[in-house]
C-alpha cells in the first residue's frame, strides 16, 4: 500500500485570488459589470491551455459553478405518464430551466450550464468537470459534486467506468485521464482515496477492513484529512480503473421502488496531485518570495505545488413512501437525508452570508468544507427527471442549485519549498567535489612519490661516481705491483699444473676398471628387478580372484533376499485382488438389483405417463429442463414411488461405488451405473453430491472419451439434469462441457441424444453469465444445427434454448449490465425464428414466440427484426397468440420502439 509523500518544507506560502461577492445569482440574476472587470483582471492564467463552457465568464470563476443535467424518463413513467405534459422544460441555449407547476404556471431558473437528455458525458465532463482539473493541474484544491433525487444519474454522471463502452465514462474516470496525461512520473506525484459515508460513518472502499476513520482539522490552516484512510499511488490509467472497479463493488447499494441501484452511501474520491514547479520558476510564476537566508539565497530553491481533487458521488434524496424503504433500509434513509439536509443548511448560511456555518452538524459538511465558502473551485451538477410525479423533489434540487451559485469561494495557490530536492542537489554535488578533491590529493601524492624516488636515484648514483673514482686512482697505484706479483704466480701454477696432470692420468686408469665393475653389477641388479616383478603380478592376479569370490558371496545374499521381499508382495498383491474381486461381484450384484428394480417399474411408469400426457401439453420454464434418463422424457415428480426406491438403492450401495463404475471396462455396467447417476442427477438434493464426490468430472470424460452411442446419449442426460442447477451451469462451462456437447451435437445423428444434448445446452442458455463463453465454445450454432433432424422433441428443446438466450439477454439489458446487438442475431437465430414461427406444435411455437418478443425489446436489433420480416410476425402474435403474456409481450415491443411505428405506418 503505497502513502501519500510528505515534504520536509518548513516554509509555505498561499496565493489568495480576489473575489467579489456574488448578488441576485438565479432566476436571470447576474454580477456587476464592475465587479466582473476586476475579478477578471486578477484572474490567475493557466498553462494547460483547455478552455471549457464554464470559463466564458472570467468573472464568476471564484463563485461556485451549478449546471443542470435532465434525465430521460424510464420505463415506469412513460407507462404511467404517458399523457402528461413534462414538469420540466430546458432552454440550453439561453441556459435556462422551465420548472412547470401545472399548465398555466412555471418559473424560469438560470444556470451555468443546461444540459439535456441527450448530452454525452464527454461534454458534461468538459463544461463541468474539465475547469476544476485545470486549477488543480495548476495548484489550487477543487470540488466536482452531484446532488439530486435518487434514480436522476448521480453516479452514471460521476462515477461509470464504461469498460466496453469509453464515451459512457464518467467524471471521476476522464478526470483522471487529464491528470495523468498532463502529469510527469518522474516529477510528479498523483495518489488516490476512495471513501465512503455510510451511516454517519466514514469507511475505506479500498481498505473494507478500515470502518471507522476520524476527521482531523489543522487547528493553524484549518485543512481537513483523513489520518486513517488508504492512500495508493496511480502510475497509469488502467490501475486507477481497477481500484475504482474494487472499490465499486464495496460501496453499499440496494433495490428500491425509484431505482433498481440505489446507491446508499456518499462516496468520495480524493486525488492528491504534487507538482514540481520547474516549468514557471522562469517566467516569474511562483509566489514565494525571493530572499536570502544567510549564505543561500531562495531564488535557488525549487518549489512544489500541492493540490487536492474531490469527486464526490451524493447519494439520492428520497421520500419513504415512493421509495419503499423498510427495515435496515429505512435506516439508510435516514442518515442519508440527515447529512443532505445539513448540506443544505450549510449552503443557506453561507448563501445569505450568515456569522455562523453549521458545518459540524455532520461530518459530510465537515469532508466539504473547503468546497463551500472554502478554498477550493467547486462545480455542482445537479439532476433531475421531467416526471410530474417528482414536482416537489425536482423543485427542491433546483433550490439547492440555486443557493449554492450564490456561495463565494476563496482560491488560494499551495506552493511549498522543495527542500528536499534541494537536499538530494547539494548532496549530489558535494559528494562530486569530495570525490574531486579526492583524485586532486591521489594525484599529488603520486607525483610526490616520484620525485622522491627520483631524488633516491640521483643520490645513489652520486654516491657510485665518487666510489668509481676513489677506486680508479687506487687501480693505478697498485697496478705496477700487481703485475710484478702475478709473473710469480703464474709461474707456481705451471709448476702445480704438472703435478696435477699426472695425478689425473693414474687416477683415470682406476676410473676405468670402476665402470666395468659397475657395468657388471647392474647387468645382475635388472635380472632380479624383472623376477620380483613377474612374482608381484602373479600376487596381485591372486588377491583379484579372492576379491571377486567375496563380491559374488554378497550378490548371492543380497538375491536371495530380494527373492524373499518378491514373495512377500505377490503374497499381499494376491490377497488385494481377491478382496476386489469380491467388492466388483458384490457392485455388480447391486447394479443389477438397480437395473432389475428400473425394468419392473418401467410398465408401471409409463403407464402413468400416458394418462398424464394430456398434463404435459404445458410448455416447460424456460429455466428448468426436469429429465429421467429412461426411454422417454419424464416430468419430475410423476413416479414418487420410484424415486424412493431408486434413492433407498442408492443409500445403501453408496454414491463413491456408483461413480467407480462409471470407469469400468464392461460397457454393460458402465451403462447401468451411468443410468443410476443419470436418475439421481434429476433431484435436487442429489446434485450437490454428485458434483462433490467427482461424478460431473466423471460425466464429462465420459462424454470425451467413449465412443458407445448409448453412453453417450446417458451421459448428455445426467449433464442436462446437473445443468439446471445455476452453480453448476458455472461448472460446466469451466470444465469445457459446452464444447463436448456442441462437439456431439455435429456426430451424432440419433433424435434421442440430439434431445438430450439440445436440453443441456437449453439449460446453460438460462443463465446470462455464460451467454458468451457459450457463443464462443459454439453452443448457439449447435442448437440451430439439431434442427436438421426434424425430430419434434429435439426441435422443442432448440426453441426452448433460443427463448431462455432471449430473455436473460433482455432482462440483462434492462438492468444496464449488457448492451449492444444480440448474439442471437449473430449466429442466425433470427432468421430461423421468423420463418417457423408457425410451423411447430403448441409448445414450440410459444417458445419461438417468445424469443421474437425478447429479441424485439432491445433496440439494438430493430434493424435486423425489420430485415428479417418480424415486424409482420409480431403483429400476428398481437392477434392469434393462444397465451396472453406472449401477447402483451409484442404489443409492447412494437409500441416503445420508434422504428416498429414507423414500419407500421408503412405497412
Amino acid at each position: 500500500m503505497a502513502s501519500l509523500p510528505q515534504s520536509r518544507a518548513s516554509m509555505r506560502s498561499e496565493r489568495l485570488l480576489p473575489s467579489t461577492k456574488l448578488v441576485g445569482v438565479g432566476g436571470g440574476c447576474g454580477i456587476p459589470a464592475l465587479a466582473r472587470a476586476k475579478v477578471a483582471g486578477l484572474k490567475r492564467s493557466t498553462s494547460s491551455g483547455l478552455r471549457t463552457s464554464f470559463d466564458d465568464d472570467d468573472a464568476d470563476s471564484e463563485r461556485v459553478r451549478v449546471a443542470v443535467r435532465l434525465c430521460p424518463k424510464n420505463a415506469e413513467d412513460l407507462s404511467l405518464e404517458s399523457d402528461f405534459v413534462d414538469c420540466v422544460e430546458s432552454l440550453p441555449e439561453l441556459k435556462r430551466l422551465k420548472l412547470r407547476k401545472n399548465n398555466w404556471k412555471s418559473e424560469s431558473y438560470r444556470f451555468d450550464e443546461v444540459f439535456t437528455e441527450s448530452a454525452s458525458q464527454r461534454r458534461v465532463y468538459e463544461a463541468v468537470a474539465k475547469p476544476v482539473v485545470e486549477r488543480v493541474l495548476n495548484g489550487y484544491n477543487g470540488t466536482v459534486m452531484a446532488y439530486g433525487q435518487t434514480g436522476t444519474g448521480k453516479t452514471y454522471t460521476i462515477g461509470r467506468l464504461g469498460k466496453d463502452d469509453p464515451s459512457q465514462r464518467g467524471i471521476m474516470v476522464r478526470a483522471m485521464e487529464d491528470i495523468l496525461s498532463h502529469t510527469s512520473p518522474l516529477h510528479d506525484t498523483v495518489s488516490i482515496s476512495y471513501l465512503q459515508l455510510y451511516l454517519e460513518s466514514i469507511q475505506d472502499l479500498l481498505a473494507p477492513e478500515k470502518v471507522s476513520i476520524s476527521i482531523s482539522e489543522d487547528p493553524k490552516s484549518g485543512e481537513v484529512s483523513l489520518p486513517g484512510a488508504a492512500i495508493f499511488q496511480i502510475m497509469d490509467i488502467q490501475h486507477f480503473l481497477e481500484l475504482l472497479q474494487i472499490g465499486e463493488a464495496n460501496r453499499h447499494a440496494a433495490n428500491t421502488k425509484l431505482n433498481a441501484e440505489s446507491s446508499r452511501s456518499h462516496a468520495i474520491l480524493m486525488v492528491y496531485v504534487q507538482r514540481s514547479s520547474r516549468g514557471e520558476e522562469g517566467n516569474g510564476s511562483s509566489s514565494l518570495a525571493v530572499t536570502a537566508t544567510n549564505d543561500m539565497p531562495l531564488s535557488n530553491v525549487p518549489t512544489i505545488l500541492k493540490s487536492k481533487l474531490l469527486v464526490v458521488d451524493l447519494a439520492g434524496s428520497e421520500r419513504i413512501d415512493k421509495s419503499g424503504s423498510e427495515g435496515h433500509m429505512l435506516e439508510e434513509a435516514k442518515f442519508i437525508n440527515l447529512s443532505l439536509t445539513s448540506l443544505g443548511k450549510c449552503i443557506n448560511a453561507l448563501a445569505e452570508n450568515s456569522p455562523h456555518i453549521p458545518t459540524r452538524d455532520s461530518k459530510l459538511t465537515r469532508l466539504l468544507r473547503d468546497s463551500f465558502g472554502g478554498n477550493a473551485r467547486t462545480s455542482l451538477v445537479i439532476t433531475v427527471g421531467p416526471s410530474s410525479r417528482h414536482y416537489s423533489e425536482t423543485a427542491s434540487t433546483i433550490m439547492f442549485g440555486q443557493r449554492a451559485m450564490k456561495v463565494i469561494n476563496t482560491v488560494k495557490l499551495k506552493e511549498e519549498f522543495d527542500y528536499e530536492s534541494l537536499c538530494r542537489k547539494l548532496e549530489n554535488q558535494v559528494d562530486f567535489l569530495m570525490s574531486e578533491m579526492e583524485r586532486q590529493q591521489r594525484l599529488r601524492d603520486c607525483e610526490k612519490e616520484n620525485m622522491e624516488k627520483r631524488l633516491k636515484e640521483c643520490e645513489i648514483s652520486l654516491a657510485e661516481a665518487k666510489k668509481n673514482l676513489a677506486m680508479e686512482n687506487k687501480h693505478q697505484l697498485e697496478s705496477l705491483a700487481f703485475e710484478k706479483l702475478l709473473a710469480d704466480t703464474t709461474q707456481m701454477y705451471e709448476e702445480k699444473v704438472a703435478e696435477l696432470i699426472k695425478k689425473f692420468e693414474a687416477e683415470h686408469s682406476q676410473v676405468s676398471s670402476l665402470e666395468e665393475q659397475f657395468v657388471s653389477v647392474r647387468e645382475q641388479l635388472s635380472d632380479s628387478i624383472d623376477s620380483l616383478e613377474k612374482q608381484q603380478k602373479a600376487i596381485d592376479g591372486l588377491i583379484l580372484k579372492l576379491h571377486e569370490m567375496s563380491m559374488m558371496k554378497k550378490e548371492a545374499e543380497s538375491i536371495n533376499q530380494s527373492l524373499e521381499a518378491v514373495k512377500d508382495e505377490l503374497l499381499s498383491e494376491k490377497e488385494k485382488l481377491l478382496d476386489e474381486k469380491k467388492r466388483r461381484k458384490s457392485l455388480e450384484f447391486d447394479i443389477i438389483k438397480l437395473n432389475k428394480l428400473l425394468s419392473d417399474n418401467r410398465v408401471a411408469f409409463e403407464a402413468e405417463m400416458s394418462k398424464g400426457r394430456s398434463n404435459m401439453a404445458k410448455p416447460s420454464s424456460g429455466l428448468e429442463f426436469p429429465m429421467n434418463l429412461s426411454k422417454s422424457s419424464k416430468p419430475r415428480g410423476t413416479v414418487p414411488g420410484q424415486r424412493t426406491t431408486i434413492a433407498k438403492i442408492f443409500e445403501e450401495v453408496g454414491l463413491p461405488k456408483v461413480l467407480a463404475l462409471l470407469k469400468s471396462e464392461d460397457l454393460d455396467v458402465q451403462t447401468h451405473a451411468v443410468k443410476v447417476v443419470a436418475n439421481l442427477a434429476a433431484e435436487d438434493l442429489n446434485q450437490q453430491r454428485i458434483v462433490e464426490e467427482g461424478g460431473l468430472d466423471a460425466l464429462l470424460l465420459l462424454l470425451e472419451s467413449s465412443k458407445d452411442e448409448t453412453i453417450l446419449r446417458l451421459t448428455a442426460g445426467a449433464i442436462a439434469n446437473l445443468a439446471m442447477n445455476g452453480l453448476n451451469q458455472d461448472l460446466i462451462i469451466c470444465k469445457g462441457g459446452a464444447r463436448l456437447l456442441t462437439n456431439m451435437a455435429s456426430q451424432s445423428d440419433d433424435p434421442q441424444t440430439l434431445r438430450m444434448v439440445a436440453g443441456a445446452i437449453a439449460n446453460l442458455c438460462g443463465n446470462e453469465r455464460l451467454h458468451m463463453l457459450l457463443k464462443e465454445d459454439g453452443g448457439i450454432k449447435a442448437l440451430l444445427a439439431m434442427v436438421r433432424s426434424r425430430h419434434n422433441n429435439v426441435i422443442s428443446q432448440v426453441a426452448r434454448g433460443i427463448a431462455n438466450f432471449a430473455k436473460c439477454e433482455s432482462r440483462s439489458i434492462n438492468q444496464g449490465h449488457w448492451k449492444g446487438r444480440s448474439l442471437l442475431i449473430e449466429d442466425g437465430a433470427l432468421d430461423w425464428l421468423v420463418a417457423n414461427c408457425t410451423t411447430f406444435v403448441d409448445s414450440t411455437r410459444h417458445h419461438i414466440e417468445l424469443a421474437l418478443c425478447h429479441l424485439a425489446q432491445n433496440v439494438e436489433n430493430a434493424f435486423d427484426v425489420i430485415e428479417s420480416g418480424g415486424i409482420k410476425e409480431l403483429l400476428r402474435i398481437t392477434k392469434e397468440s393462444s397465451r396472453e403474456d406472449i401477447c402483451k409481450l409484442a404489443k409492447k415491443a412494437l409500441k416503445s420502439n420508434p422504428a416498429f411505428l414507423m414500419e407500421l405506418q408503412q405497412l
